[in-house]
């Protein structure tokens, strides 16, 4: 039985397309060997799953819904979401610190500086990409200035530990507080930047009231220089 539930198991989540953000949602993950058998081992320790640990990890995983037969792993298909929308987002204008030195004409130096100064302040949506911290560029003005429309909106979302990415795509997908209207968008019109706010506002406190990770640190400021100003003098 353990065999059978094993494949079954795994050709479930297989066919929902959420094989590979097991591991990153911390859930044992399957291989197959070269005759199909199907093998699940533990997240962390590599052991084996055991029968009794395979009928928890099916269980747990077909908890949404009435029936679990049709039950749905929301935390994977989540997961799976966010997975996506990231590397859609990633697809878009976002700006290095070399290239927003360009945008605002001014050194790398004092560029970097003006980021850490901003994100310090909750200003400033930056996000990190392996070694790389992008800044996204809907946030700014043509100038390389944050849009001052959106300031009561980033601030309480980064200033309540909000994942910079779940902020990133809160902004740029549509929102049912709005109607469907895209945050960054709706909030260009002066009548309606008040609920964009507000929506904003809400989403951080449900931020700070549920249990995270430590706040992602500010990015570090240059080791000297730099007035600070981003060269806009």
């Amino acid at each position: 039985m353990g065999t059978t539930l094993a494949a079954r198991l795994a050709d479930w989540i297989d066919g929902l397309g959420l094989t590979e953000h097991l591991a990153d949602a911390g859930l044992p993950s399957f291989t197959r060997d070269d005759d199909g058998v199907v093998t699940w081992t533990e997240a962390g320790t590599g052991e084996p799953l055991s029968e009794e640990r395979l009928v928890q990890l099916d269980s747990s995983l077909r908890d949404q819904g009435d029936d679990p037969a049709h039950g749905v792993p929301v935390a994977l298909v989540l997961l799976a979401r966010k997975a996506r929308l990231r590397a859609e987002l990633l697809g878009t204008p976002a700006w290095t610190y070399e290239h927003l030195a360009q945008v605002r004409d001014a050194s790398v130096n004092a560029t970097r500086f003006w980021v850490h100064k901003q994100a310090q302040a909750h200003h400033l949506l930056t996000v990190s990409t392996g070694e790389h911290l992008l800044v996204p560029a809907f946030q700014l003005t043509p100038a390389g200035d944050v849009r001052p429309e959106l300031l009561p909106v980033l601030e309480p979302l980064l200033a309540s530990g909000t994942d910079p990415w779940d902020v990133w795509i809160w902004l740029t997908q549509p929102a049912g507080l709005l109607s469907g209207g895209v945050p960054e968008q709706v909030v260009a019109d002066a009548e309606e930047a008040p609920l964009v706010a507000y929506a904003a506002r809400k989403l951080a406190e449900r931020a700070a009231a549920s249990p995270r990770k430590a706040p992602r640190p500010a990015p570090a400021a240059p080791p000297s220089g730099g007035c600070g100003c981003g060269g806009h003098h």
